[in-house]
């Protein structure tokens, strides 16, 4: 290297992940945020480098909202009853493929 060369700057260290610490939301907290994060964007008074790096927020946390959702499906159970009406048990749910109970 000649004593006189100019060094170029390092480049900027990006984060491995830059939303990390959506991971640790409540499913209500994450979908506060991107609540908040399409009515910013439906305003459209964010710049376009703004409005690129909040959309994707905006995707990471649609899809932890989906994953904490499809966590609780799993979780739900019908409730079986006997002939007399009476709780006798319960099955997981199977939703009907229509929306139908």
């Amino acid at each position: 290297m000649q004593p006189n060369a100019i060094k170029e700057p390092p480049a900027p260290r990006q984060p491995r992940n830059p939303f990390a610490d959506i991971k640790g939301m409540s499913f209500e907290s994450a979908l506060k945020e991107l609540e908040q994060i399409v009515t910013r964007l439906e305003r459209g008074d964010v710049d376009l480098e703004q409005s690129i790096e909040i959309y994707e927020r905006g995707e990471a946390l649609r899809s932890h909202c989906d994953q904490l959702l499809r966590r609780a499906e799993a979780k739900v159970e019908r409730i079986t009853l006997n002939a007399q009406g009476q709780a006798s048990g319960s099955v997981p749910l199977d939703p009907a493929p229509d929306g139908a109970a």
